[in-house]
């Protein structure tokens, strides 16, 4: 049945073991993020096995389900009404609000129970976290009277939503940070997560910082790229996961659409070329699966032309392949779409033997 995900877990297995000598050449553990492959227990078993020192999502549901060892990590900050699950289903939560925090501490002091936290710093993306130009001594005093919590840590995230690229100059800014909340603490923490797989071109060279133990890696796992400049990376695969749709019409028609143009079924108005008559497939896929900008046909040949919520239209008229209804067109994935096409339960996952 299609449309489906091929999954390669000997792929994904020699992207972890290449990914964790690199990073512990350059003395950094690995939190495994599973959140783009919704913590499917099959690739969670070769973190596992790989003896990765955490395992880390966004979401409690996947946090909830999936099983190891390792200590579980809730990456995004913590809903006041999730705080009860956050104690059931994690070891280690991030924070940044110290209300949340104490509501957290509240909750863990009925448990008769300690909770571990990482203070997320944002030194410019934007995104979550302490402003790294602002006070943080009222934060730390407030956490420190927190008995049922443990601060173990510090972190900051880069490029997903400012596309602040991981620099020296950047890092410099939450190593000093760093420095100060450990002053103020009178300790070391055991946990400096300076980053994701947006830092991954960092690696062997001498822009480090020893501060810095640990990276946040999920796209560069699955998908074998780093993100700071969207580069595939030689030595890991970038196939772990493949699409696979089937062809379900195949017409020569026009080009462009006949009559007076409004709005599509999401609102927009169409934009089409009218390239003359064409050969053109349609897919048993569409945009309540993924978006179909996000999908890279293995047969460069092939253009994507649209979709609506059910369907994604092809120009197949300049491909070397004959293409005949029922053949299965594979895509390689991006971040996006990876991330949909897993979250879609009208797309089959299916494992390589």
């Amino acid at each position: 049945m299609y449309p489906r995900l091929i999954i390669d877990k000997e792929k994904y297995r020699h992207n972890v073991q290449q990914l964790k000598q690199k990073c512990h050449q350059s003395n950094l553990s690995i939190m495994a993020v599973t959140k783009s492959y919704c913590a499917l227990q099959e690739l969670v078993d070769v973190l596992n096995d790989e003896h990765i020192s955490y395992i880390a999502d966004s979401r409690l549901e996947n946090l909830k389900k999936l099983q190891t060892t390792r200590p579980k990590v809730c990456l995004r900050l913590t809903s006041l009404h999730e705080i009860e699950a956050v104690l059931d289903y994690t070891d280690v939560s991030f924070q940044s609000e110290l209300p949340t925090i104490q509501a957290l501490n509240d909750a863990a002091k009925q448990r008769n129970m300690t909770h571990q936290i990482v203070l997320m710093i944002d030194v410019g993306d934007l995104r979550e976290g302490h402003y790294y130009k602002d006070d943080v001594e009222p934060l730390l005093k407030g956490i420190q009277a927190c008995e049922h919590l443990v601060l173990i840590g510090l972190a900051t995230n880069l490029t997903c939503y400012g596309g602040v690229i991981p620099t020296p100059e950047t890092l410099q800014k939450f190593v000093r940070l760093v420095d100060h909340i450990e002053c103020l603490l009178g300790r070391s923490l055991q946990l400096i997560s300076g980053g994701n797989s947006s830092h991954i071109h960092l690696l062997g060279t001498s822009q480090t910082f020893p501060k810095i133990n640990n990276l946040r890696l999920g796209e560069a796992l699955i998908l074998g790229r780093e993100t700071a400049y969207g580069k595939d990376l030689d030595y890991l695969n970038q196939d772990v996961v493949i699409l696979e749709a089937d062809l379900i019409e195949l017409k020569f028609k026009p080009s462009l659409p006949e009559g007076q143009i409004g709005m599509d079924a999401f609102g927009a108005t169409p934009m089409i070329e009218d390239v003359g008559y064409h050969w053109r497939g349609i897919l048993a896929l569409g945009r309540q699966d993924v978006d179909y900008h996000q999908l890279v046909p293995l047969d460069d040949s092939i253009r994507l032309l649209g979709s609506s919520s059910d369907h994604i239209i092809l120009d197949l008229s300049h491909t070397k392949t004959r293409y005949e209804v029922g053949d299965v067109i594979r895509f390689r994935l991006t971040y996006g779409s990876l991330l949909s096409t897993m979250t879609s339960p009208y797309v089959r996952k299916v494992y390589v033997k």
